[in-house]
């Protein structure tokens, strides 16, 4: 069933269009830009505040003779000519100003979202971040790039108009002036509500992309489990409420459209009605009455267009919102002020003393509890336990995606809590269970382990991790694309680029989580055989469930329920019985049989 809009940052939205103030610091690195925008603004609200004066002159003087007329016309022909240069002007301005801005601001949601810890993202889904990255910044650039700019024309062409009006006639200005409360209220009241809603669309459009990034990613077990229909109709419930959510949206911005207009002109008919008795009386000339009339245009024009701009401001607010919430947002984890550096070179020195952790999805139940771990530089040391024992949860905590709820995780004697993350996590490469392939080159996958490195380098990794011949064989070879999450590798193809990643990175400690559990089992001895080499002189943990793999670990450490319940090296588990001699009961023997003559006959 669908979610409704949710709201990242735990504070109240705001109810004004001041939200919009958050864009000021991604403008202010281009004030001059900006001012050369204004400038070119005010010069073309200031030319078509001219024009009705060259009316007024061409029909006042329309009898003073051809010479003085083709004068008049000729004057106004330069004045179209500069509002048409000041107009194309203003426009490129203005839109290279909204799509720099824009940039920006993605860039800047983008760059906070990728250092987030993994707690914020149990809260949104991906395919939230991503339309507000691009729907939200949609909208801002083209209120920056667009509607302010015309939202800023219209306000000086109302000012400098309603000025020009009362300088052409007052008594006419005056009746026009009592309409303004009339026009202003509905403005205000319908522009409130507006706003929730646009909010509300906003959110709903988010959900929208989130229910469909979430269905594509994992199309192939949608199609598997045949799913398609309950997966077409939980993307057809967001997105029929966010088309829901829409209509309310525009059919307030309707009713508030309809109403300003027809108070708008039909309040400058009735002006214009008393104007033309005044003409009859001779109380003010044709040319005048024309002048006003283009002036109360105008004015009119300015007033529609602001009130159509001000649904946009709201729409745009609430976006602006929506992005200053990721800019925001609070991160469970934050690196120390004053960082300490870990000593070069690291000797991977691993230390787990008292640590008790919970997820905060299931904060009653303890992924780990009261676990001390002391691991010296060089050591292997295997990981092993049922499902759900806390095997992965240690590799996350030292990676430190997360702090325990006490105790400490330390890397050669410093709390990992006083070091800048990126600092220590240099001096670790991880091998995860669902091994990370990027759409991009087999060879761009490799250096992700070490930007830097050279081809020769990164064959030699490959090389290392089997996966040279099967990247050879390919059409393009290393330069071949791999596809979205590696789809055109099998799923050991792409376990051996994981490795072969982990590989050039060159730590000095090795997370190794069920990194060979998607291999054949002549794939599985090979690659064992490169983990053995590599693991020989750098600290190294490895999370197993199949205990042929861990056989040779200098310690193997068996959790069960978040505890550590015994360790040591394979053959003095086995003898212990316990937990360790049950699992490798069940993995070495075909059947259920006494352990001692199934063991022996497995060995």
């Amino acid at each position: 069933m669908a979610r409704g809009p949710k709201i990242i940052a735990d504070r109240p939205t705001t109810k004004r269009i001041g939200a919009l103030r958050a864009l000021w610091p991604f403008i202010r690195p281009y004030k001059g830009l900006l001012a050369a925008a204004m400038v070119a603004l005010t010069v073309t609200a200031g030319i078509s505040l001219t024009l009705p004066l060259a009316v007024r002159r061409v029909v006042d003087g329309f009898d003073a003779g051809a010479h003085l007329l083709d004068q008049y016309f000729g004057a106004a022909l330069a004045i179209v000519a500069l509002l048409a240069v000041g107009t194309g002007m203003r426009y490129y301005l203005v839109t290279r100003l909204g799509e720099r801005v824009v940039a920006d601001i993605r860039e800047a949601v983008f760059n906070r979202v990728i250092t987030l810890s993994p707690a914020f993202y149990e809260r949104v889904l991906t395919g939230e971040i991503i339309s507000r990255i691009t729907t939200d910044t949609t909208l801002i650039q083209s209120v920056i790039g667009s509607s302010v700019s015309i939202a800023l024309r219209n306000f000086l062409i109302l000012i400098g108009g309603m000025v020009m009006l009362v300088w052409t006639s007052a008594k006419l200005s005056g009746l026009m002036l009592v309409l303004v409360p009339l026009i202003v209220v509905p403005i205000i009241v319908l522009g409130r509500r507006l706003r929730a809603l646009s909010r509300e669309n906003q959110d709903w459009i988010a959900q929208s992309s989130g229910a469909a990034s979430e269905a594509l990613l994992s199309a192939q077990t949608v199609q598997a489990f045949t799913h398609e229909a309950p997966t077409q109709a939980r993307f057809r419930d967001v997105t029929e409420k966010s088309y829901a959510s829409a209509m309310k949206r525009v059919g307030t911005r309707t009713v508030m459209t309809v109403i300003v207009i027809f108070l708008i002109f039909s309040g400058v008919l009735g002006v214009l009605w008393i104007g033309a008795r005044d003409v009859r009386t001779e109380m003010m000339t044709v040319g005048e009455l024309v002048q006003f009339v283009i002036y109360a245009v105008l004015v009119a024009g300015a007033v529609g267009a602001l009130s159509e701009i001000w649904g946009e401001l709201q729409r745009a607010a609430g976006a602006t919102e929506r992005l200053t919430e990721l800019l925001t947002a609070r991160d469970q984890l934050t690196d120390p002020a004053t960082p300490k550096a870990l000593p070069r070179p690291a000797k991977g020195a691993i230390s787990l003393k008292d640590v008790t952790f919970h997820y905060p999805s299931r904060p009653d139940v303890s992924a780990l509890e009261n676990i001390s771990l002391e691991i010296p530089p060089g050591e292997t040391v295997a990981l092993v336990g049922p499902s759900g024992a806390g095997k992965t949860t240690i590799i996350q905590l030292l990676l430190r995606f997360w702090d325990p709820a006490s105790g400490h995780v330390a890397i050669d004697g410093i709390d990992l809590r006083e070091m800048a993350r990126a600092d220590f996590r240099r001096d670790i490469a991880l091998v995860p269970q669902e091994p990370v392939i990027f759409a991009a080159t087999a060879r761009e996958n490799i250096r992700f382990g070490r930007p830097e490195a050279t081809d020769a380098e990164i064959e030699a990794a490959a090389r290392a991790a089997h996966a040279h011949e099967f990247l050879t064989a390919l059409p393009e070879g290393y330069e071949a694309q791999v596809g979205e999450r590696g789809v055109m590798l099998s799923g050991g193809q792409r376990q051996r680029i994981a490795i072969a990643r982990a590989i050039l990175r060159d730590a000095p400690i090795l997370l190794l989580d069920e990194a060979t559990s998607a291999l054949d089992a002549e794939s599985e001895r090979l690659v064992q055989a490169a983990v053995d080499d590599l693991s020989r002189d750098r600290t190294t943990i490895i999370v197993a469930h199949r205990l042929a793999t861990v056989k040779k670990a200098d310690r193997i450490v068996v959790f069960d329920h978040g505890r550590i319940v015994a360790q040591g090296r394979h053959e003095d588990l086995v003898a212990e019985g316990g937990l360790y001699a049950r699992l490798a009961r069940l993995q070495f023997t075909e059947g259920p049989v006494e352990y001692s003559e199934g063991y022996s006959a497995a060995s």
